[in-house]
């Protein structure tokens, strides 16, 4: 091997090697059970089983996935945030470990303020650089940005979300609502959230597809 060669192979991103306890059955039953008890709601048990599996194994992406996911579903976003964080730094290229860490980044949309849209953002902008057709990252930027008033930005990733999944029923919705807004620039309170009536012409505020909620994609192996 040159030392060109050797150069650009340690620049080349290592993948995570699992140790021997997280290939055993044992370590694999309790991740799998983990996942079905955030599929039922369930996480502050999930959060009991995984903990010991964090401690053996902190850069484990699929235990920092559960983990992360579990403190999002109970609203704890800065242990969501240290867990996930801790994960990305060894998983770099793992797009739903960022897509979960800008979930927590952001925490409630509707509370949140610019310092941690912005933090939220860039961690969407990594996981698309993971995976461009990440699931559901160019709705929540959209939501995010729509959030801010920047229509226009917020009507693009719109436009890509129904790209990706032309399926997606709220990124068409937002689409209309946005281009009746066109020339007018909302306000928050403008804008459709959790609260609103059932009266309402546009999707709310909530995110799909990251473990704040029922969507989430908790991780089985």
């Amino acid at each position: 091997m040159t030392m060109s060669d050797e150069h650009v192979d340690n620049e080349q991103p290592q993948a995570y090697q699992p140790g021997e306890y997280e290939r055993s059955a044992e370590f694999l039953r309790v991740l799998n059970e983990s996942a079905r008890l955030l599929g039922q709601g369930r996480p502050g048990e999930a959060v009991e089983r995984l903990l010991p599996l964090h401690e053996a194994a902190p850069a484990n992406p699929d235990v920092a996935i559960n983990l992360g996911g579990a403190y999002i579903l109970q609203r704890k976003w800065n242990r969501a945030v240290k867990v996930l964080r801790r994960a990305v730094a060894v998983n770099a290229h793992n797009a739903m470990l960022w897509t979960n860490l800008g979930a927590a980044e952001l925490g409630a949309l509707e509370t949140s303020g610019p310092k941690q849209q912005a933090t939220a953002i860039e961690a969407y902008h990594k996981a698309l650089a993971a995976d461009a057709n990440a699931p559901n990252v160019h709705y929540h930027l959209g939501l995010i940005y729509a959030f801010r008033g920047e229509l226009i930005r917020a009507s693009a990733f719109f436009q890509r979300a129904v790209e990706i999944n032309p399926a997606d029923r709220d990124a068409h919705r937002w689409i209309e609502r946005l281009e009746t807004m066109h020339d007018e620039q909302p306000t928050r309170d403008s804008l459709p959230g959790d609260g609103e009536s059932s009266g309402s012409v546009g999707p709310t505020l909530t995110g799909r597809g990251t473990a704040a909620d029922g969507e989430s994609p908790f991780s089985l192996n």
